[in-house]
């Protein structure tokens, strides 16, 4: 399984090879929700973080191309 990544074009190796991503995700998510320190319920947290990750995935979507598979 960890071999996977060597099928892909060299282009992309390069960017699948490192955790960058899932990191900054995670820094972004401690620092929200640091700020909201203490949540009622688990429920209010989970739409929380629901919400962050679902900003994260629009700006996936309609920014920069991360990998280009017409290469």
């Amino acid at each position: 399984m960890g071999f996977a990544v060597f099928d892909l074009p060299t282009a992309h190796r390069v960017r699948m090879r490192t955790t960058n991503g899932l990191e900054r995700i995670n820094r972004e998510l401690k620092r929200r929700t640091r700020v909201a320190s203490i949540f009622p319920n688990a429920a209010s947290c989970l739409r929380l973080v629901s919400a962050l990750l679902a900003e994260c995935d629009e700006d996936w979507m309609t920014g920069i191309i991360y990998l280009a598979m017409d290469i």
